[in-house]
């Protein structure tokens, strides 16, 4: 009666190893049972040339076939006949057994605690003893290994290898084709103790393998790396050379493997997708590709497809392939021994089905038995040498079979979970800690690889690492991490941080082994005290240093991933590493906030290589923001009160000056300046070249004095009101680059006022207004955004987009706020920076949202709904026109997949393309005036702010900062009054009086606090308020009465053009 722990076999048994006992037949072509006799079930099979070791389900091992080398660990004679069966290995009696493997002609198994025991022939160091001794009868623990906790094992013809659980790869034995993957053949051909493979630093590994004189490795995301003999072209590389150190399949990288098994020279992939892809020696059909020439790169088994395979075995050359669906094993390749099971010796070039005595799930059987009640299915298949065996289990135990494709838990390397920290968590503060947590924690925090295999996304997304994809489960590692940050106990808290910063950051290399091993790169800073600014020594700048180690390329997939990383994730990186420039400048350089004694302004920051590592982390953070399709607002690198601890404009004035670019200067990092420090370094600019350029006409002055040529240190600028346009252009032809940046004065011809800068705002005002007018035609106005864009076509010269140019130059050169009302592509422009549709969605919106809807349609219909092609129609003068937008654009057809070509080039002509010749015009005159490097620290929306001014009033900031002279106070009536009048006004109403005082209604980009009013009195309440828009200075005449007090003050906000003194 069937025990539902039934073996069978075939193929070789001329040395006993199929431990059929007393038979004379030395094949067995047909699966057979094995007269399995212990109580437990044979858990797993590993098969050496000549021998076989069982492992049941209780941790024994049993062993027969050949011990000509004492592979099988009894202490009996080395020969023995084939006929004698398995027998238990005495040795192994202690240890509780979790895997088994065999050599040629030696045995490794893997206790549950991790250590290693080996025995057999030891004539290359295959055992890892460390010794000269060619053979060792009874297994013995390899001691090289006995403080690391092994979770895998595997075995060539005379090398072996070991996997730990904090990702450590070791090899020992024969290194004659380079199988160890620690150096050439040359420098060694065997060694007899463990040694590490340090190439693999970081790689997060998920299964090993080994063939005859060949190794391979799996990632946990699907990477394979292959070493040592390729004379078949078995490492899968597409040529026949041997190597001695690990190198990626990178064909595979995409396919998701999950498992390999491998021959004397050939090797089997199995695919997450239950594919079979073979490379390598194929002259006896064992790649099942129907011929039988080798094989260099892997190649799909084309006869399996259509089926899920769930395990593959390879013998020295043939194989094995499971269809639990079917119930079914398929087997190719050489059969001179019977170990196809087919009945034949005849070697197969195709897989062909294994006929025995098991059904499919279904219950449907290939082999009619004569007991009808007992029904077998295939639970595991094995291989090696020139046999095969299955194990299976009862149809009605409806026990599943294996599936080589799902790791055992018990095999992986270490892993950071949600279930660690939160055991971590609740490890209270006094208790005595858990020494089995303390124990892995220390190696899951000082490991790479434990790292890099943490939080991957679930579902086999984080298959195939790549720049693109870095296959981690961000979200979900920050919930972890957040446990992390209520731990109390101690002695956790330490073990964390000083594997981290003692170890873990230390470890980190400058050519990673792979893209997957940096991931932790993304992980790290979700350890909470990345959020403590006093750790920099120790942690953050350590971390940024070993990311500026990285060689180029992975410091780029680095870039790329951060680029991809959620946006609060991103900003919380950014903050991190702000508040360390924030506290290395405020604690760690002795610098007080500023005092308000002159003195105290004129300190420079010292030179500190820990900022200026992580000045540079940020500006690269900065960089990465801008390539994120969700950038976030640059506003979160800012430091507002950057300008209390250092004096912006001197360090402007030392940044100007410094010998090369390479001094350090915080200047080289204005991405923390707020706009307030922005605007300081363009005032310190303005101010330099203005004190220049008067210089220099000074020096000019007296050196032409003789001559009678008169050399003024202003641009003067005489105009009338009636020809301003005109006049302007006519005046400011005579005036070269260099007296440009001499302060502006402007004279309207028959005004009284001396120019202090009110009668400067005025001008400007004016000129614009008939500059920009659109029925001049240089500029079109569109409807619904009421903004203005360069006109295609116009009668005006370039000359006229030259002279706004520099009159936007000079508006920013002299602090003076204009009304140009262009969108902010306009600014994106003149500072490099790209368009995009969003500025075509503020320019024209209903455009934008034609080329969107582009965008989002979805229907296989798109070319029959749009019918397009690559043209654009312009209204010119009325008629339509157009224009190809690429060549023989008016023949391609706008399709699903060239539509963001088409979008993007539509956007492209409309602000570059179409009006390329006027707006050179207007940039070549603009930088005329803001040549200068500063110009380039402004973002689009502050240079626009700093040239258009903005609208974000805020009045009660204009009261709290306002000034009062010769007897006025805050707490006076009229005062009182006044600002009464002021907060009750309409919106129009305000900005109306904003015009009145400032000359603008819009206010700088500073903010209201930067206009700092002051009111003084006047004697007279007949007088209406007067206001000296030079210096936002009112006078204000002691009204006796609120009502009387409004009268006049709505009267005066009306008259806000023409100047006269006062």
């Amino acid at each position: 009666m069937a025990s539902g722990k039934e073996l069978y076999c075939w193929g070789s048994t001329s040395h006993g190893q199929l431990g059929l006992g007393g038979i004379e037949d030395e094949q067995i072509l047909t699966p057979s049972q094995i007269p399995w006799t212990p109580d437990t079930a044979v858990q797993q099979v590993a098969c050496g040339h000549r021998h076989t070791l069982f492992l049941t389900a209780t941790g024994k091992v049993y062993a027969c076939g050949s011990n000509d080398y004492s592979q099988l660990g009894h202490d009996l004679p080395t020969k023995r006949p084939r006929m004698s069966p398995f027998l238990l290995i005495p040795e192994l009696q202690d240890y509780v057994i979790i895997q088994i493997c065999c050599g040629s002609r030696h045995s490794l198994a893997l206790s549950d605690w991790g250590q290693v025991l080996s025995w057999g022939d030891n004539d290359c160091g295959q055992l890892g003893h460390a010794t000269d001794k060619e053979i060792v009868q009874l297994p013995k623990v390899v001691r090289q290994l006995v403080t690391k906790t092994v979770v895998q094992i595997a075995c060539g013809n005379n090398h072996s290898l070991a996997l730990t659980s904090c990702g450590e790869l070791y090899s020992w034995g024969s290194n004659i084709y380079g199988q160890l993957g620690v150096n050439s053949p040359n420098d060694l051909t065997h060694c007899n103790y463990p040694l590490r493979l340090t190439t693999l630093l970081g790689i997060p590994l998920a299964a090993i393998a080994c063939g005859g004189n060949h190794s391979f490795l799996i990632s946990k995301s699907g990477a394979v790396f292959g070493w040592g003999r390729n004379n078949c072209g078995q490492l899968g590389l597409n040529d026949e050379t041997n190597r001695s150190y690990p190198t990626q399949l990178k064909t595979l990288r995409t396919l998701g493997v999950r498992f390999v098994a491998c021959g004397d020279e050939f090797s089997v992939f199995l695919t997450n997708e239950g594919g079979v892809f073979t490379c390598g020696a194929g002259a006896y059909g064992q790649l099942g590709h129907g011929f039988s020439s080798n094989e260099m790169l892997p190649r799909m088994v084309m006869e399996l497809m259509g089926s899920t395979i769930t395990q593959v075995a390879c013998g020295n050359r043939h194989t094995l392939a499971l269809v639990p669906s079917r119930g079914r094993v398929y087997a190719f390749g050489l059969g001179s021994s019977g170990q196809l099971g087919t009945r034949s010796t005849k070697s197969l070039m195709l897989p062909q089905v294994v006929i025995g005595p098991w059904v499919s799930p279904s219950g449907s059987a290939l082999l009619q038995s004569n007991d009808s009640q007992v029904s077998l299915v295939i639970r595991q298949i094995f291989s090696g040498g020139d046999q095969s065996i299955v194990t299976t289990t009862l149809f009605v135990d409806k026990v599943p079979p294996e599936d080589f494709r799902n790791y055992n838990p018990k095999s992986q390397i270490l892993t950071l979970t949600a279930e660690v920290t939160k055991q971590c968590a609740q490890c209270k503060q006094g208790l005595q800690s858990d020494m089995d947590l303390l124990s892995s924690i220390e190696l899951i925090f000082r490991s790479q690889a434990c790292w890099n295999g943490s939080f991957l996304l679930d579902h086999d997304r984080h298959f195939g690492c790549s720049v693109r994809n870095h296959g981690l489960d961000l979200k979900a590692a920050q919930l972890a991490f957040d446990n992390l940050r209520a731990v109390e106990n101690e002695s956790i808290r330490q073990v964390i941080w000083d594997n981290i910063t003692k170890e873990l950051v230390g470890s980190l290399v400058c050519s990673p082994a792979d893209v997957e091993s940096m991931r932790l790169y993304l992980l790290l800073p979700l350890y909470h005290e990345f959020v403590n600014s006093k750790h920099y020594k120790s942690l953050q700048v350590p971390f940024a240093n070993a990311i500026f180690k990285l060689a180029e390329n992975p410091r780029k997939v680095l870039n790329k991933w951060l680029a991809q990383t959620p946006a609060e994730y991103f900003e919380h990186l950014v903050q991190n590493f702000l508040h360390v420039v924030i506290h290395i400048i405020s604690f760690k350089m002795g610098l007080a906030a500023a005092s308000p004694s002159a003195e105290r302004r004129q300190q420079l920051l010292p030179y500190n290589t820990e900022l200026e590592i992580i000045l540079k982390l940020m500006k690269t953070l900065c960089q990465i923001n801008n390539e994120r399709h969700d950038r976030l607002n640059y506003q979160i690198f800012y430091w507002p009160d950057l300008s209390d601890y250092a004096d912006v404009q001197q360090e402007y004035v030392k940044w100007i000056m410094a010998d090369t670019a390479r001094d350090f200067n915080i200047c080289n990092y204005s991405f923390i300046f707020d706009q307030s420090a922005k605007t300081a370094l363009l005032q310190a600019d303005q101010a330099l070249q203005m004190h220049s350029a008067m210089a220099n006409a000074a020096t000019m002055a007296f050196s032409f004095f003789n001559y009678g040529m008169p050399i003024s240190q202003f641009i003067v600028l005489n105009v009338t009101r009636e020809n301003l346009v005109q006049d302007s252009l006519r005046e400011l032809q005579h005036y070269s680059q260099s007296d440009l940046k001499k302060p502006l004065k402007i004279k309207f011809h028959g005004e009284e006022a001396e120019d202090a800068g009110g009668v400067r705002k005025e001008f400007f005002m004016l000129l614009l207004k008939d500059l920009l007018d659109p029925k001049y035609g240089m500029f079109k106005e569109y409807e619904q955004s009421r903004l203005l864009w360069f006109a295609d076509l116009t009668f005006e010269t370039e000359n006229m987009y030259f002279l706004i140019g520099v009159l936007c130059g000079l508006a920013i050169y002299n602090f003076t706020i204009i009304n140009l009302p262009f969108p902010l592509a306009l600014f994106k422009k003149l500072l490099g920076k790209p368009v995009d549709l969003s500025d075509l969605r503020q320019l024209s919106p209903p455009e934008a949202n034609s080329m969107q809807s582009l965008l989002d349609y979805q229907g296989d219909d798109f070319k029959e709904v749009f019918d397009l092609t690559f043209e654009i129609s312009r209204d010119v003068f009325g008629e339509a026109e157009t224009k190809c937008l690429k060549p023989n654009g008016n023949e391609i057809a706008v399709t699903l997949e060239n539509r963001q070509e088409f979008v993007d080039l539509y956007v492209d002509f409309v602000f570059n393309k179409s009006v390329e010749l006027h707006y050179n015009a207007f940039h070549k005159g603009f930088m005329k005036v803001c040549s200068g490097r500063v110009i380039h620290i402004f973002q689009p929306e502050e240079l626009m702010a700093v040239v258009v001014g903005n609208e974000d009033y805020d009045w009660q900031a204009l009261q709290d900062n306002c000034e009062y002279r010769e007897g006025y106070t805050s707490v006076d009536d009229t005062i009182k009054w006044f600002w009464e009048v002021i907060h009750d006004m309409s919106e129009a109403e305000k900005k109306s009086f904003l015009l009145f005082l400032t000359g603008s209604d819009r206010i700088p980009i500073q903010g209201m606090k930067a206009l700092k009013l002051t009111i003084q009195p006047t004697p007279d309440e007949r007088f209406l308020p007067v206001a000296h828009t030079c210096f936002n200075l009112l006078d204000l005449p002691r009204y006796k009465t609120k009502e009387r007090l409004k009268y006049k003050l709505l009267q005066a906000i009306q008259q806000t053009q023409g100047f006269s003194l006062v």
